[in-house]
């Protein structure tokens, strides 16, 4: 997901979009889940230069990336589409408000309950060995950067550095998601619940556990037939209610915690067994993916005097 806070932040990207041949490059994109460049110059039509031309604009905005794929002697270069969403700030936060920003390694959960098929894994190795939820507990797993499991939760400290006499008015969370399945299936929907302080805030149902091409960042070394990438989504919590990329999840408003500069914030992200589709959770971190981040946290807050203003 591609997230422009700032409206006018957005301009090179309306300008790509302004192309009707642009916007049927990605809709080809889309439906063959990826194409060579002489591949598109034939399908449109046009020459492989203006083709070029077409890409390197849409790549400059993050909507496509180029992959080399070795075919026979030769490499060719793999165009497709690099998010799935995009979620524009129309309407900026109040200017009264202030933001802290951090990010949580995948690693560093506070608590967790895991069922196989399960495991983790740093940037370099598997720890451990998989479907064992012992090894949730392993001291490596500060390093990890990837976790899965098939029923279950993670839950994280969220950092809670605003200054004093300080309200919580929104809170935001940025994770690369997907599903769990023995193996990969892109067909593989589970329920996956968000809870803030014990309290569920919503679900989202992802529609798969992605493995058809590698992960941009994904190293090397891993297993083909692993979880290779997932969407990333932004869930976000303040007074109108629970989000998840713009779209209304839950009622649940950041009210109901009443939290401030002194207050413990735990988020969760967990699949319930009694989930209509229970299919499993991947997180994934700077090393594994499509996305170079850990889990960005974002907290937005006004002085207690200027809350209700």
């Amino acid at each position: 997901m591609l997230h422009i806070e700032k409206f006018e932040d957005g301009i090179e990207l309306y300008k790509a979009l302004g192309s009707d041949i642009r916007v049927e490059i990605i809709r080809q994109l889309i439906q063959s889940n990826g194409m060579s460049m002489n591949e598109l110059a034939g399908k449109l039509g046009i020459t492989a230069g203006a083709v070029t031309a077409h890409i390197k604009k849409l790549e400059s905005c993050g909507l496509v990336s180029i992959s080399n794929e070795t075919v026979g002697h030769g490499n060719q270069k793999i165009c497709s589409v690099h998010i799935d969403k995009i979620l524009i700030d129309v309407v900026p936060s109040s200017p009264t408000e202030s933001l802290f920003q951090t990010e949580v390694k995948i690693g560093h959960y506070s608590g967790y309950s895991a069922y196989p098929t399960c495991g983790l894994s740093t940037p370099t190795n598997v720890i451990g060995e998989v479907d064992d939820p012992r090894y949730f507990a392993h001291p490596d797993r500060f390093n990890a950067d990837i976790l899965w499991f098939t029923t279950g939760y993670v839950e994280y400290d969220i950092p809670n550095f605003i200054p004093p006499a300080q309200r919580i008015t929104q809170l935001t969370i940025s994770a690369e998601i997907s599903s769990e399945a023995p193996g990969i299936n892109s067909n593989w929907p589970s329920d996956i619940s968000f809870y803030l302080n014990k309290k569920l805030i919503g679900m989202w149902t992802s529609p798969g556990d992605f493995g058809d091409v590698p992960g941009i960042f994904t190293p090397d070394w891993w297993f083909p037939n692993w979880n290779q990438y997932g969407l990333l989504k932004l869930i976000v919590i303040n007074r109108h209610g629970t989000f998840i990329d713009g779209l209304k999840i839950s009622d649940v408003s950041i009210n109901e915690f009443d939290l401030t500069s002194t207050s413990k914030i735990k988020f969760r992200f967990a699949v319930e067994k009694d989930a209509v589709h229970p299919g499993g959770f991947t997180l994934f971190g700077k090393t594994f993916g499509n996305y170079a981040q850990d889990i960005k946290i974002g907290i937005n807050y006004v002085p207690m005097d200027k809350e209700d203003e």
